[in-house]
Order: C-alpha cells, then sequence, then structure tokens
C-alpha cells in the first residue's frame, strides 16, 4: 500500500492497493512473471475481498508465453494486453495477459478510447507513426502496388516477398499493434491451403497480432473472378445479383478461421445493409468504407440534379456511364433502359440520405454501425472506419467521435488511412506562422 499526502492537515490522502499488499506466496516458477504486477493497482473492494483468500499468486501459460515472445524486458508487460486474475479454488490468484489493443505497456489504458491505425506495408513510412498506432491493415494492392513493386517506396528493392515486409512490420510496429494481413487468394476451394497461408502469418507475427483479413465476395467465385483480371476487367453478374453460395462465402470462410482460433477483420463493407450480416460471422473488426462511396454519391446526385433541371437525357447517360464505370451495373447492362438508370441513382441517394443530417456528411453508414454495435453480443468487435481523402473527411469524422450522441461506444472506433494522411491532421496554418516568430526569437538570443 502506498500513501500520497499533500501538506499536512490539507487536502485528501489517496491510498492505492497493490497485488504486493496482499503479502501472498510467489508461485514457484513463474515468480520472474508475478513480480511484473505486484505493484498494479487494485481497488480497496478487491483489496478487503482478496486479502485472507489468497495463499499463492501465479501466473498461466499464456502469461510466461507473451513475455517469451515478446522478450519483454523484465519488470515489465507488453503493450497490446491486459491484466486479468482469477482466484481459483486452491487460494491462487492466477493473473493473465489478454489481448487487448487498448492498452500500453504495464496495464495502462492508451490516451484515448478511440484508436488509430494505418494502410501501409512500407516500413520506412511506417516508422514515423508506430507508436501511435493500434492497428496496421495490409491487402495485396498495398503489400504488392505500393510497395514491393514500386521502387521508390521499396528503396533499393530491399523486399523481395511479402513474408520478408510481414518481418520487418512486426519488429517497427512491436507488441502492441495489431497486423491485418488480407489472403492472397480468398476464393481457394482447398481450405487447408488457406490455413497454411495463415500459419505462415502466424509464425512471422504471433497468434496474439495476427488479424487475417476476409473481404466480403459478392458475386465474385473461384469461376469467373477471371473476369476481373482480364480484357475490359468487369463482370458480368451484377453486385446484387450473386448466388447466395458466392455473396456469402466471405462470412463462411470467417466462421471458419474463426474456429480454428484466428481473429477475423471482415473487410470490404460499404454500405450499411451490409454490417448485421456480417456480425454473423463473429468478426473482430468490421469495417465502414466512406471514401469513394460518398464521391459517388455526390457525383450520383449532382447529375440527378441536372437532369431534373433540364431533362436533358445525356445527364442519364452519364449517371449510366458513373454507374458501369462503379459496378452498379454489369458489363452485360451496358446499354440499360435510362428509365430504370433513373430509379436506380434516385434509389442510391434516397438510401444514403445525402439530404439529411445522417449521411451529408457520407457517414452514415459509421453512424448505422456504431448504433448496432451497442447492442452486439461480441464484446471484443470493433468497427474501423477506413478509405478517406480529401479535406473533409478526417475533420468530419473527428467532429462525430466528439459527439455526446456515440461517447458510449467511441471505444469500439479504429481509423485508418495511409500515414501520410493522418499526418497532414497533424498539424494547422499557426503551426507554421508561430515556429516563424519562436524560431527567429531564439535565434537573436543572447
Amino acid at each position: 500500500m502506498t500513501v500520497n499526502e499533500t501538506q499536512k492537515g490539507a487536502g485528501k490522502v489517496a491510498v492505492t492497493y497493490t497485488l504486493r499488499a496482499l503479502d501472498a506466496q510467489l508461485d514457484t516458477g513463474s515468480e520472474d512473471c508475478v513480480r511484473r504486477v505486484l505493484d498494479m493497482a487494485i481497488s480497496r473492494e478487491e483489496f478487503r475481498g482478496l486479502k485472507e483468500a489468497v495463499k499463492v499468486i501465479r501466473a498461466t501459460k499464456r502469461f510466461r508465453d507473451v513475455v517469451d515472445t515478446f522478450k519483454v524486458p523484465e519488470g515489465e508487460t507488453p503493450a497490446g494486453f491486459r491484466v486479468e486474475s482469477a482466484l481459483e479454488g486452491d487460494g491462487a490468484l492466477c493473473v493473465d495477459l489478454v489481448r487487448d489493443i487498448s492498452y500500453d505497456k504495464n496495464g495502462v489504458k492508451r490516451p484515448t478510447g478511440l484508436l488509430f491505425s494505418a494502410d501501409s506495408a512500407n516500413p520506412y513510412e511506417v516508422g514515423h507513426i508506430a507508436p501511435l498506432l493500434a492497428n496496421l491493415t495490409c491487402n495485396p494492392g498495398i503489400v504488392y502496388d505500393l510497395f514491393i513493386n514500386n521502387p521508390e517506396a521499396n528503396v533499393g528493392g530491399r523486399f523481395q516477398t511479402r513474408d520478408e515486409v510481414m518481418t520487418e512490420l512486426g519488429r517497427v510496429l512491436g507488441p502492441g499493434c495489431d497486423i491485418s494481413v488480407e489472403l492472397n487468394n480468398p476464393f481457394e476451394e482447398d481450405f487447408d491451403k488457406i490455413l497454411e497461408e495463415c500459419e505462415t502469418f502466424k509464425k512471422i507475427l504471433s497468434e496474439y497480432r495476427l488479424v487475417v483479413k476476409v473481404p466480403h465476395t459478392g458475386p465474385v467465385n473461384g469461376g469467373n473472378v477471371g473476369q476481373l483480371l482480364e480484357g475490359n476487367k468487369r463482370l458480368n453478374v451484377r453486385y446484387d445479383r450473386a448466388a447466395a453460395e458466392d455473396a456469402l462465402r466471405g462470412h463462411n470462410l470467417a466462421l471458419k478461421l474463426r474456429e480454428h482460433g484466428y481473429r477475423i477483420n471482415f473487410t470490404l463493407m460499404f454500405e450499411p445493409y451490409q454490417t448485421a450480416l456480417a456480425l454473423q460471422a463473429k468478426p473482430y473488426f468490421i469495417n465502414s468504407f466512406v471514401r469513394h462511396r460518398l464521391k459517388q454519391t455526390e457525383e450520383i446526385r449532382t447529375l440527378l440534379g441536372f437532369y431534373a433541371a433540364t431533362e436533358d437525357p445525356r445527364h442519364l447517360e452519364a449517371i449510366r456511364t458513373v454507374l458501369i464505370q462503379n459496378d452498379y451495373l454489369s458489363k452485360d447492362e451496358e446499354d440499360a433502359d435510362l428509365l430504370r438508370v433513373l430509379k436506380l441513382a434516385k434509389d442510391v441517394a434516397r438510401y444514403r440520405g445525402i439530404e439529411t443530417p445522417d449521411g451529408a456528411d457520407g457517414l452514415d453508414s459509421v453512424r448505422h454501425n456504431l448504433r448496432l454495435l451497442r447492442d452486439v453480443n461480441l464484446a471484443d468487435t470493433r468497427l474501423i472506419i477506413c478509405s478517406m481523402e480529401g479535406d473533409y473527411n478526417y475533420p468530419d469524422i473527428d467532429n462525430l467521435m466528439a459527439d455526446p450522441d456515440y461517447a458510449d461506444v467511441v471505444d469500439r472506433i479504429v481509423i485508418t488511412a495511409e500515414p501520410g494522411y493522418l499526418a497532414r491532421f497533424a498539424s494547422a496554418n499557426q503551426v507554421v506562422s508561430y515556429q516563424r516568430r519562436f524560431m527567429n526569437a531564439a535565434r537573436g538570443q543572447k
């Protein structure tokens, strides 16, 4: 027990109880682990309840494994884990380390419930933001197009394979950051091959940091995915006309991987109506992609406005082009009737509530998903708000995070973007103005 006092006769005495104050025996063989938590605070009620009951304090096998896996310095517990304990019938208080990215090292919570992630596979870039991150997301486009095969990013071609990149990212990020890695081929029919890929991830990153990204698949399947790779790269099946087997492939894959002990980042979530079904797959992360969706909605709204003002069919043709380019219509619908195009465009604008307070900023999916998370029976599931750009996307999200209506779920939110985009909002114009003044003043010091 420690006592902190102000001056004599003033203020209040702040009393903190610790596990050490229980004066219990330390279990032989796990003393090193137990000593790491002896000075962590417990409540007065917990102290009273445990004082007479606890005979020995021991650490779980997982506690030892975490310490060994991350080579944690003596006397510390790693970031990314919370300390939990259970009192067993023999009077043993078993202390454990449970994965929880809300925590920094030594069982201290991160500064805010809201967490940050980054979309990058570039270790050089990630290094600048690593201490601020709780998650990193990588998909094949990020790994291969933006880094390995990009000579400007992959300086000197040092990294040749995804495994090399993942190994370096794990080193740079440390134990406190989850790493979400997407499967190379979610359409692989041999589940054992998917498990082999996941096992490789786990060996590199450890089971504690690995999150497997499983995408929604929609109408795409192993038989038609080649259409996306050849010719005009367009699919001949409309997004909402998928066979049930294809549309639910990602859900079933997520469930199977969860049964094998993997946490799942269930990705490619754009519309609010995707969420309730996605939650049935018991994901660790769900997503709200906001960037392209908002841009498309604004473009459709503008063209609808032009048509309403002029009734010029050329605006409907322009809408049809937008719908085809963005896969609302399949490649077999390039000559879709313009009245049907008009109805589809109006339906899109109406559903997304672009003229309402919920949807005017393009964050209707975020609001919807946060409301669902209030009542979901998945204690560890969080929402990643992802895919953002422009001058207003992040500030609008920031305003939403400060809205008292969502204060009860802000600790279930992770914001992710490219490190460079997030860095834009670490500054303001007056930073430059004041630095000018301060540095010129300092130059004149005597």
